[in-house]
């Protein structure tokens, strides 16, 4: 049985690890973490969001850098602080946006594609994440964002996701608690919510009782290459069949230690979760799940007494500090669009995305015949996993059972 290796512990690679086990493989997962899910996977917006599948890689999100680059609160914030790495990716980026389209309809088509892997690890394992079909709904503040929206609604339905456009009154009557000037939106009802980090620490204890191992709370420090295999030297050296890197931003360390090259950079990402300690709060809170396009805000509800909202993308290297400045328009939001909530207990957080230039994962072979990526799923990390890790356990299986299938479990996600 051949062993394999996954570099990583946050939700691609925890379902990286259960497709390659329901393959019949034996699998080591490792990760600098004492615990699964304890990076990016921590506290993201909780989308599972098909809808949310356009990519960055336009003009006006170029245009919108520069114009937010020295506005501390703004969507997106760059550091205008040079370094080859960021040059290099932003090169890249630029280099893609004659192919905005096609990966925007690319990456909704694997959305709709992960949305039963995702049923069925989630029925199979019993893990409890929260799990909401509350649908998702994109509500526009300005007319010029509200015919954008209707652009991207074709390519949306090119790729397999259906959306209806909303009233301005329809909007509210969608989510009564929401307040201001909004003039229309879009509902998706196939697109759900859930607890990324309940789900990912969940899955991964339920791996451990079938079986696979994991090695946390000591960082990999090296990846070799042999003839036939590759070494992992994690304090000591461990021989594997091979190996599959789903580190978030470390991947590109990794890649390089194995003679590739996977450009991820790190865009940092802020969340709050608001504790809904008392019955008013819980009452004003949305049930459903919202996207504020202008604002690049999405929410969600995670059970009775948790909003979690989450928003902004920051160019900074690798730097997880948790800046008030961007913190607390996430706060104001709340204050502004939902009043009767309570801001008093708010946890904030900061993760970094690991994103690739052209916003697509990578996912495929390396260099070497032993070597797989699945890793730079940027903001979409907790929507396309399940699909990206059933790719890569495919490909694997190609590599080493001559494309033996494994069982096809037919289930559907419950409401947890």
């Amino acid at each position: 049985m051949p062993h394999i290796a996954v570099i990583g512990a946050g939700i691609s690679g925890v379902t990286t690890a259960y497709s390659l086990h329901t393959r019949g493989f034996d699998v080591t997962v490792y990760d600098r973490q004492r615990y699964a899910g304890m990076e990016t996977s921590f506290a993201n917006g909780g989308q599972l969001s098909a809808s949310n599948a356009e990519t960055w890689n336009q003009w006006s999100t170029v245009l919108k850098g520069m114009k937010w680059m020295l506005q501390g609160d703004a969507p997106l914030s760059v550091n205008p602080r040079p370094s080859w790495h960021k040059i290099s990716w932003m090169a890249e980026f630029l280099g893609n946006i004659p192919k905005y389209k096609q990966n925007t309809v690319k990456t909704a088509a694997l959305a709709v594609a992960a949305r039963a892997g995702l049923a069925e690890m989630a029925d199979r394992s019993g893990v409890d994440f929260d799990f909401s079909p509350a649908g998702i709904l994109h509500f526009y503040k300005t007319d010029a964002d509200l015919r954008h929206a209707r652009m991207i609604n074709g390519l949306l339905a090119d790729g397999g996701v259906h959306r209806q456009e909303l009233t301005a009154d329809e909007v509210m009557a969608k989510e009564p608690t929401l307040r201001g000037n909004i003039i229309g939106g879009f509902w998706t009802e196939s697109d759900s919510t859930g607890d990324i980090h309940k789900f990912t620490h969940g899955l991964a204890k339920w791996l451990m009782t079938q079986g696979v191992q994991f090695r946390l709370g000591d960082p990999v420090t090296d990846l070799q290459k042999t003839d036939d295999g590759v070494t992992v030297v994690c304090g000591d050296e461990v021989r594997f069949d091979a190996v599959v890197v789903s580190a978030g931003v470390g991947s590109r360390k990794f890649a390089s230690m194995l003679g590739d090259r996977v450009n991820v950079y790190p865009v940092k990402g802020y969340s709050i979760t608001v504790n809904l300690d008392d019955q008013t709060s819980q009452d004003g809170a949305p049930m459903v799940s919202l996207l504020d396009d202008k604002a690049k805000i999405v929410t969600s509800r995670l059970g009775r007494d948790r909003f979690r909202v989450a928003g902004t993308a920051e160019f900074n290297g690798e730097n997880r500090d948790i800046r008030a400045d961007r913190v607390n328009p996430l706060v104001d939001w709340v204050a502004t669009h939902f009043p009767e909530v309570s801001t008093e207990s708010c946890v904030p957080w900061a993760g970094l995305r690991p994103m690739m230039p052209n916003m697509m994962p990578r996912v495929g072979q390396g260099g070497h015949d032993c070597v797989f990526y699945n890793t730079g799923h940027g903001h979409l990390g907790w929507t396309l996993s399940p699909a990206t890790a059933e790719a890569i356990g495919t490909k694997i299986a190609a590599r080493f059972q001559g494309g033996a299938a494994r069982p096809n479990h037919a289930m559907t996600l419950k409401n947890a």
